[in-house]
Formats: C-alpha cells, structure tokens, sequence
C-alpha cells in the first residue's frame, strides 16, 4: 500500500485521484464510480466528492490502494 500525503484536513476523492496521478481527469473518476470500483475503508463509494480525511484507505479495482496521510 502506498501513502499519499497531503496539506489540508480534507480533500475531495475526485481531486485526491487526481493530484496523486492515479487518474488523469475528472471524467475517469466518474466511468470508476459508475462501475463501482472505488471504495474507502472498505465501503463502496458512489459519490466524486467525497471528503477523504487522513487515515482513510482509497482502494481503486485493478489499480492500487493507497493510504491518506497528512504532511
């Protein structure tokens, strides 16, 4: 599991995504919803702006998981 730090209490999942590269527009963060292959802490998420607080786990199918760090 990688870590991804960032500087702000929240970010929202669709800019955490991304701002760490592991998509490269919005519009691929909502195709990933659709198919829901994104869940935080283990619970399926539907929605692209979701807060995501440190210590939150982002699990993307097929891609990776990653752990929100603060910095």
């Amino acid at each position: 599991m990688e870590e991804i730090a960032i500087h702000t209490a929240t970010i929202q999942l669709d800019q955490l995504l991304k701002w760490a590269g592991i998509v490269e527009s919005g519009a691929q963060v909502k195709f990933l919803l659709a198919d829901a292959m994104i869940e935080v802490n283990g619970k399926r998420i539907e929605e692209r702006r979701k807060k995501i607080y440190p210590g939150d786990v982002v699990h993307v199918k097929g891609m990776g998981q990653w752990q929100v760090i603060s910095e």
